[in-house]
């Protein structure tokens, strides 16, 4: 056990698991490590943020703190420079999004064997970093996630990250009072990029954040190639941290964030399944994300567009129709602007299909990791996201006609669904 840090003798893992080829440590001494927390018109998260780093059980020359700033107009960077002038910082004259925030920041940190990833509505308990790097140092795995609490510590925040068979991510206990459940250690499909550490040398060789998801799911995205790629990822209970909820993506328009919330899941799906499991699953996820389109869509009267309705006796009758069609071709209809998100989503990848098979090409060509291996990380595959009777019966019904639920036979944990 490393002399740094000591605590109770781990679980030992179920399966091999790739080592760094880089240690971590040597000589007793902490790795080195770079806090990277992205900020957008956050100032007034960071004091609070800030001050709970500076408290931390690490040795202080043994980390450093790189706040990257996505063209904030609040004077989060002049607050930073006169209160914490330890904190390099990084500025961007516009929001270059989570991913590339993130990854600016790791490339920066060049002399860090560990990153770590906190959201800028966070604080953290003295033994937050110590107990998150820990299974890094040990050689256990090659990312951490966090056990995340509301601020007040009462409720759940995340326990772990899995997923459903459509790529909708779940954050494990999210809500639930904390309880002897959220404090076993083990797997996790996913590091949640709100508070999560990984080894310097992994993120990069994998990748990164991938930087065209812009923001959400790129976390579930990471976590689900590292997986592919024969890295494991742990979930640390011990490490604590409260989530304050920023507000942040209410600044922006709602349909900005569902485009990404809906097209993100997509991606993700298509880059990390094999070609057997792709093959059952794309259809299903967009045939679902469909569903929910037109639920969202604001399209309740259905009756102008159903030639059924219309009298066939009636005089001249074809005719009618051949004008009206004529007339009507350049008219519109009003629909939500999150159903038109969701269309605009779906054609990032129907209209840019040679792009992303590239894409997912360089994942599956360093595949080390099959499928059904991960498939036991999901937790709740089956979850269905919509309780409207026509969602929930074509849920069932793709699962059952692409096989979907064959491939994850024994793989659904126990428990009440996960809530959106």
């Amino acid at each position: 056990m490393s002399a740094w840090f000591k605590r109770g003798k781990p679980p030992a893992p179920k399966r091999p698991i790739v080592r760094s080829t880089t240690p971590l440590a040597s000589g007793g001494s902490a790795p080195k490590v770079a806090i990277v927390i992205l900020n957008f018109n956050g100032k007034h998260h960071l004091q609070g943020c800030f001050e709970s780093l500076e408290a931390l059980d690490y040795p202080r020359d043994r980390f450093e703190i790189v706040l990257v700033d996505n063209g904030s107009s609040d004077g989060s960077t002049g607050f930073v420079e006169r209160n914490f002038p330890s904190v390099r910082q990084l500025i961007n004259e516009d929001n270059v999004g989570f991913s590339a925030g993130c990854n600016q920041g790791a490339k920066a940190a060049s002399d860090a064997a560990v990153l770590v990833f906190l959201n800028n509505d966070m604080r953290v308990e003295p033994s937050w970093l110590p107990e998150l790097v820990a299974p890094l140092v040990e050689g256990r795995c090659q990312a951490t996630t966090a056990k995340m609490l509301s601020w007040d510590g009462k409720l759940i925040d995340s326990a772990g990250g899995g997923m459903n068979f459509h790529g909708i991510g779940i954050q494990k206990g999210y809500r639930d009072v904390p309880g002897p459940q959220h404090d076993k250690p083990g797997p996790s499909l996913f590091a949640c990029g709100g508070a999560m550490a990984v080894c310097a040398e992994t993120f990069h060789d994998v990748g990164g954040f991938d930087e065209e998801f812009f923001a959400y799911y790129e976390d579930v995205d990471l976590g689900w190639r590292m997986w592919v790629l024969g890295h494991r990822i742990e979930y640390v209970p011990a490490a604590v941290c409260y989530h304050h909820h920023s507000s942040t993506s209410r600044r922006f328009p709602v349909e900005t964030i569902r485009l990404l919330q809906v097209r993100n899941p997509v991606l993700a799906c298509f880059k990390n399944y094999n070609d057997e499991h792709l093959r059952a699953v794309l259809p299903a996820q967009l045939a679902l994300a469909m569903r929910r389109t037109f639920l969202a869509s604001g399209l309740e009267d259905d009756e102008p567009f159903r030639i059924e309705g219309m009298e066939p006796r009636a005089p001249g009758v074809v005719g009618r129709i051949f004008e009206r069609a004529k007339h009507t071709i350049q008219e519109t209809v009003d629909v939500r602007r999150i159903a038109a998100a969701d269309l605009i989503g779906f054609n990032d990848l129907l209209g840019n299909f040679d792009h992303w098979q590239q894409r997912r090409k360089r994942v599956q060509d360093r595949r080390q990791r099959p499928d059904e291996e991960i498939f036991e990380l999901f937790g709740k595959p089956f979850w269905c996201i919509e309780q409207e009777t026509g969602y929930r019966e074509l849920h069932h019904g793709l699962m059952g006609f692409f096989g979907i639920d064959r491939m994850f036979e024994g793989k659904e944990q126990a428990g009440d669904d996960p809530q959106p």
